[in-house]
């Protein structure tokens, strides 16, 4: 019992995750090994629905895969061929060939650039018997499922500062692991990434490592857009300081410094898309005779002239028109009927959301007409309903709202858990 509350005061007051391995936390042990659990089941099932249950016919992107195909090959598509469909595509296809077509530059460089490095790194003396694809796919399954991990142990050592009650911790990182979008964290997409580079982040920002913390929130915004988000909490810390006379206005360098550094990874991809397709002097890149025929055949805009029309305006930005132009996204643009069935997708995680916040609103009226700011009359001083917490609802209140007004409904069941 002793060393189970040397436990807690380490994760609550900041000692870091190695020494509370070290001490034996036995939430950190069960919630390495329920990740772990999670992760097998999951790619069990992934297994037998991707053979009994045909792939649904959709007008995805599918490019043409180029290398030749081996029984190495039949055998990972066999095993996780379920893993590379829909958004996965797009980054397994960036990080075999690079960003080829306009629509590619949707997709952040992160984890391409992860999936390529582990594929030609660890993964390369299987080269006679895995093609790149293979090898690529393969990545993305071990890679996520590590970062899952180290996700889900993360989100345990930050619920204990912010919720300062280790039992809720451990509730929310073993909630966290049954997540509704649970195939997405296991799959070719960012959620993994970006889930452990958030949270590994805003616990670096909550033990007061501003700059380390914001560093790896830059990794964040690397892998996904809505990265840019999480700017609100490092803005929300030192205005609370400042406020409350704890910092003036010489002491901001580091939050001023630690919001370009999160903001950065956003504007450099930008600056690469305007680059790749809007300077005639950009680099030529050879593609491969399959790739230009696909591009040919669905009219996917290449690099070069004619410039697309974004590159004119008054600030290009490749991001917001490919998301207007190839996805519809925009403010209301997914209110139609025949979108109800992903509204009804949906809905179960938009409601949990939902009742989470109207809850906590209800228990601190004060708190939150205060933005946070004042602490005082609070209904508890740890758990779901303490301080501490107003930040991470008024995230997850940006988050719905933006994603069931401006964004495709459905992907609220993924933004929504990370």
């Amino acid at each position: 019992m002793t060393r189970i509350r040397k436990s807690c005061c380490s994760g609550v007051f900041g000692v870091n995750a190695i020494d509370m391995w070290r001490a034996r936390d036995v939430f950190l042990e069960e919630v390495f090994r329920f990740s772990l659990c999670c992760r097998g089941v999951t790619i069990v099932m992934q297994v037998i629905f991707n053979l009994v249950i045909p792939d649904h016919n959709a007008d995805a992107f599918s490019p043409p895969h180029t290398s030749p195909v081996s029984a190495g090959d039949h055998l990972t598509e066999l095993l996780l061929g379920g893993f590379g469909r829909w958004d996965a595509e797009h980054f397994l296809f960036i990080a075999e060939h690079g960003y080829v077509y306009e629509h590619n530059m949707a997709f952040f460089p992160l984890l391409p650039l992860c999936l390529a490095g582990f594929a030609h790194g660890p993964l390369y003396p299987f080269k006679w018997m895995l093609t790149v694809r293979s090898r690529l796919l393969l990545s993305a399954v071990i890679l996520n499922c590590v970062w899952f991990t180290l996700a889900a142990m993360t989100l345990y050592l930050l619920g204990c500062v912010a919720l300062q009650s280790r039992r809720s911790a451990l509730l929310a990182a073993l909630l966290f692991c049954m997540s509704p979008a649970s195939i997405f964290m296991t799959a070719a997409y960012t959620e993994s990434l970006f889930a452990f580079s958030t949270f590994i982040g805003l616990w670096l920002l909550e033990k007061r490592k501003i700059l380390s913390g914001c560093a790896l929130l830059a990794l964040a915004t690397a892998s996904r857009s809505n990265g840019l988000a999480n700017v609100g909490f490092l803005l929300h810390a030192g205005f609370k300081s400042f406020v409350s006379g704890v910092q003036h206005w010489g002491r901001l360098g580091r939050p001023c410094i630690g919001t370009v550094m999160i903001v950065l990874p956003f504007g450099l991809f930008q600056y690469f898309s305007f680059f790749r397709f809007c300077q005639a002097a950009a680099v030529k890149q050879e593609v491969p005779r399959e790739l230009l025929e696909f591009a040919l055949i669905k009219e996917y805009r290449l690099p070069g002239a004619p410039f697309p029309a974004w590159c004119s305006t008054y600030l290009p930005m490749a991001y917001s028109h490919i998301q207007n132009e190839y996805w519809g996204v925009g403010f209301l643009r997914y209110f139609q009927l025949h979108q109800f069935p992903n509204f009804l997708l949906a809905f179960p995680v938009a409601l949990l959301s939902a009742s989470a916040i109207f809850e906590y609103i209800k228990a601190n009226p004060q708190l939150c007409l205060s933005l946070g700011l004042k602490k005082d009359q609070v209904m508890s001083s740890s758990g779901f309903y303490g301080p501490r917490v107003f930040v991470y609802v008024a995230h997850i209140t940006a988050l719905v709202v933006f994603g069931v007004m401006c964004m495709h409904v459905q992907v609220n069941k993924n933004s929504s858990t990370v």
